[in-house]
């Protein structure tokens, strides 16, 4: 490691308290923590666990004491619907103060649930921060989320509240939220006391007194309200992620400790100021959403961008590159799938011409593995550093990143760079030894995790016992597999299930998916290990090609397996390629490889609740039944 920032990763692995201790000072509190870390009763940690602070306190009224209430501190911008508006510190803590007022008189106290199942628009990040300043523990559900989804997390929190708007825009259709809401409401079990329903313009609908009320007449008789104090180790909010057994996990983050990592990061791996413009085109709903365009940049005291549209189609491939240059964006975190999008759409970069990007510094991604390929084309285009960078929900920040705020590393194409200050990763092999560099094996990550971790599950301090701690005594299991090399880069090759056994050999998709994503016609891979009565899996890959592409597809096809045989090897037993005109994914932009394992071995799945398009998954199977992979129903 390079000796700044190994000196600084060092002292957080050596003397965690001390490093935390020390982070810990550039936030607000009431009563400053004299506890650091409460190891007593592991794997259930506590940090800060006698410091008394607040949430909202320190994403907008700390600045304004500060006397930076005039500044920028969210800039909305929908290309979808052409509205713009920019809110200064003091004018977004006066619209969640208010609607804290409009929350207390709706009954919502500290510690009540609140549902949040909103688009993309600046009254979701004022009903998220005004739960915070009231102590409410805000559930945020992803607007358009089917309805028996919603009424799952409407159950296992247990919500006072729900709080929605009539509609959301996506490219070419309106997503109505009050058919879905309704619904859910229908068939959760928990009753909930009452709906606020923000109306957007064109798209109002009737609501249903006394249960459902309008955002206009919550705040009718609303007065201003002040933070509450709060104990470090009271939750910030749930964010429910799919579980394996049909019922959703809810992750729980604790105040103190969230506060305190999620602020630190932004200096020190994203080497953003306070005088900066940050945007992470990302959702509310999604982790990412939460850290990063809500919490984060506002703990930071910059300016955060909250953008209702898409990479492409609102209105076109330079959609990312028109809002960098209208705002003067440093830093955009985003994920890989976006890019691909974009050079699907515009290979040549022809709409980044028209746009002046001479403030955007750098480009981070994460959310999925991001190929060599998409990196080394936005690096030609933009002409600034790249990361790729590996984090999770249960996280909330990176566990592996290029720190760029402390010591810029040299990137190495397909890894997602070093441990962050605070984790130490390990790689553990299937007899449970530690494996050697290079060695493949399960991604685990040392005891205790670093604050703005996951604490527990909502209610189910059991199933986060034995889903995520017990399989490695003393390690979390971050379900992702792969190796870390000589240098003490983490390469990210599969979750732990895209692992597949051809013939005894353990082969991981991501190392194929990146040979296919070398090929100048592709712009986007997936490959899934199928059934095989003689070799147990064999791969077969999936590939998207790039806009304009002339070379016909069986030419391609061959080209691609030909590029996995001379660079993995016969080994790989690689011989379809499969050329499809989109891949199933989730709103969040990840690829559905399980949901296709399973279509292709003719295993009954799930519909996923995430999926952007379930059209997609038709599509797939006629590919499959037309390549000889599945037979016909």
């Amino acid at each position: 490691m390079s000796e700044k920032f190994s000196k600084i990763y060092d002292l957080s692995i050596k003397d965690p308290e001390k490093f935390w201790q020390e982070a810990a000072n550039d936030i607000f509190w009431f009563k400053k923590p004299t506890k650091i870390l409460n190891k007593s009763n592991p794997p259930f940690y506590k940090w800060y666990e006698d410091g008394v602070t607040n949430t909202c306190y320190n994403a907008l009224d700390f600045h304004i004491d500060q006397g930076k209430g005039s500044k920028t501190a969210l800039i909305y911008d929908s290309p979808i619907t052409g509205n713009k508006s920019k809110f200064t510190y003091e004018e977004l803590r006066s619209k969640v103060s208010k609607f804290a007022g409009a929350l207390k008189d709706q009954g919502v106290n500290k510690g009540d649930r609140v549902i949040i199942y909103m688009p993309m628009i600046p009254e979701a990040v004022v009903a998220m921060l005004a739960c915070a300043r009231i102590g409410a523990i805000h559930s945020v559900v992803f607007g358009g989320f089917a309805s028996n989804e919603l009424a799952s997390r409407i159950d296992d929190s247990k919500a006072k509240l729900l709080v929605t708007a009539s509609c959301g825009f996506e490219p070419g259709r309106t997503v109505k939220y009050k058919p879905l809401v309704d619904e859910a409401i229908k068939q959760a079990q928990h009753k909930i006391s009452k709906t606020i329903l923000f109306q957007r313009k064109g798209q109002e609908v009737k609501l249903s007194a006394p249960m459902e009320i309008s955002w206009d007449e919550a705040h009718a008789n609303a007065k201003d309200t002040d933070c509450v104090e709060m104990n470090s180790n009271e939750f910030a909010y749930i964010l429910y992620t799919s579980g394996t057994t049909g019922t959703p996990k809810g992750i729980v983050r604790d105040i103190g400790g969230h506060i305190v990592a999620l602020k630190w990061t932004m200096k020190n791996i994203y080497n953003i100021d306070e005088d900066d413009i940050w945007w992470s085109a990302s959702d509310i709903g999604w982790i990412v959403g939460h850290s990063y365009i809500v919490y984060a940049p506002l703990f930071k005291g910059c300016t955060t961008v909250l953008f209702e549209g898409k990479p492409v189609g609102t209105p076109d491939a330079g959609a990312f590159w028109k809002i960098i240059s209208d705002y003067k964006v440093k830093s955009l975190f985003t994920a890989p799938t976006a890019f691909r999008a974009i050079k699907k759409e515009d290979p040549e970069g022809k709409f980044f011409s028209k746009y002046d990007l001479s403030k955007f510094q750098s480009l981070f991604l994460a959310g999925e593995r991001a190929d060599p390929d998409t990196i080394k084309w936005a690096e030609n285009l933009l002409k600034v550093p790249v990361i790729d960078h590996w984090w999770q929900t249960e996280t909330s920040w990176a566990i592996s990143s290029n720190c760029t705020g402390i010591e810029m590393m040299k990137t190495k194409y397909g890894s997602a760079c070093k441990a962050v200050p605070g984790y130490d990763v390990k790689i553990i092999k299937s007899n449970q030894t530690l494996a050697k560099p290079n060695e493949m094996g399960d991604i685990v990550v040392k005891l205790p995790l670093p604050p703005g971790t996951f604490p527990t599950l909502w209610n189910a301090d059991q199933r986060y016992k034995e889903n995520y701690m017990s399989n490695y005594e003393g390690y979390y299991q971050t379900y992702d597999a792969g190796h870390i090399d000589e240098d003490g880069y983490i390469w990210i090759m599969s979750r732990t299930d895209d692992i597949i056994n051809v013939a005894g050999h353990r082969l991981s998709t991501g190392a194929i998916e990146e040979v296919l994503s070398e090929h100048q016609s592709v712009a986007e891979c997936a490959v899934l290990g199928i059934a095989d009565k003689l070799k147990g899996q064999l791969p077969i890959g999936l590939i998207v090609l790039k806009a304009g592409v002339e070379k016909d597809n069986e030419t391609i096809s061959k080209e691609c397996v030909q590029m996995v045989r001379n660079k993995i090897g016969p080994v790989a037993a690689f011989k379809v390629a499969i050329v499809i005109k989109r891949l199933p994914k989730t709103r969040s932009g990840k690829i559905l490889r399980g949901t296709i394992r399973k279509i292709a071995d003719s295993v009954e799945y799930k519909m996923p609740p995430t999926i952007d398009d379930p059209a997609i998954l038709d599509e797939i199977k006629e590919d499959l039944i037309k390549n000889n992979i599945l037979k016909s129903a």
